[in-house]
């Protein structure tokens, strides 16, 4: 069956729109009696297929009682919602939770993630994910605690029937985020995720050097009924990527990250290892901090 044709603008417009009707507790049809339409008007303009001028949409909203930030981000939506491509500008720094990322995560049937020199984000642990945001410049550090909540709840949208292939550079496994407790957990909360049978994890060997992922992280995500795009986000901004040539250029890189990184069970074992040479140090560490808080013997 054919991919519906439709972007990511017009699938949040159409979410938008269906949650401001189910919000004013209307069916489509009682919402249309309201504003004197044909069902069938309201079931277009859900799906995205327009039939309906910006004003229209507008006394809709209004009808359902939509606060003012809601409708001026529909109403924005609403004249673009034919445009492939979206590249959303954050300001200062990125929201505290992506609305686009996460519904789309929340209907993806693969996920595809990649990163140069951190673990991705679906695979951090909750202390990863916390030194990765506290160790940022621009995120305002009284949000720490919620912006930690949204990237689980982000984690969470990821459905268990999802395939999942997430490649990650070898050098990301040995970068120390936070202390050794917290690098050693995440170590191990990439072996407990390893076992799942929706997920796998490539490691990218830094003996192969200049490799076909330099130009950054990115994830791929497809869906049952609409075609797949890449997500890319940066310091203040999210882009997402739909026009097919540009989907084309990501999946090389894919085919290539494929060929360069280890298998599945060599992927594991070389965390294993890493996980199992840690721990002595650790160890240490542990026992020269206890040593030091011990009192002092007293004199003879």
């Amino acid at each position: 069956m054919p991919k519906r044709i439709s972007t990511a603008r017009g699938r949040e417009f159409g979410a938008g729109l269906r949650a401001a009707i189910a919000g004013a507790d209307l069916t489509a049809r009682a919402a249309a009696d309201i504003v004197d339409w044909d069902e069938a008007k309201v079931s277009n303009m859900v799906n995205g297929k327009g039939g309906a001028t910006q004003l229209e949409v507008a006394v809709l909203l209004g009808v359902c009682r939509v606060n003012a930030e809601e409708v001026a981000h529909l109403l924005s939506l609403y004249g673009e919602t034919h445009i492939r491509g979206w590249w959303q500008q954050h300001g200062r720094c990125s929201p505290i939770r992506l609305r686009t990322v996460v519904e789309h995560l929340k209907v993806a049937t693969t996920l595809i993630s990649w990163h140069t020199h951190l673990v991705p984000l679906f695979l951090q642990s909750t202390d990863y994910l916390r030194e990765v945001l506290r160790a940022s410049s621009t995120a305002p550090a009284d949000e720490l605690t919620e912006r930690v909540q949204a990237q689980l709840a982000m984690q969470a949208s990821v459905r268990r029937n999802v395939k999942c292939m997430y490649f990650i550079h070898e050098f990301a496994l040995h970068l120390r985020v936070g202390g050794a407790e917290v690098h050693l957990g995440q170590l191990l909360h990439l072996l407990f995720m390893a076992n799942r049978p929706n997920v796998t994890i490539r490691i990218v060997p830094a003996v192969h050097g200049a490799h076909a992922g330099l130009a950054g992280p990115f994830t791929q995500l497809t869906f049952a009924k609409y075609e797949s795009l890449v997500w890319v986000q940066t310091e203040n901004s999210s882009l997402l990527a739909e026009a097919k040539d540009a989907i084309n250029g990501y999946e090389t890189v894919v085919r290539a990250l494929k060929e360069q990184s280890l298998d599945e069970a060599e992927s594991t074992a070389l965390i294993t290892r890493l996980y199992e040479a840690l721990q002595p140090a650790r160890d240490k560490a542990a026992t020269m901090e206890t040593r030091s808080t011990e009192p002092f013997p007293p004199p003879a």
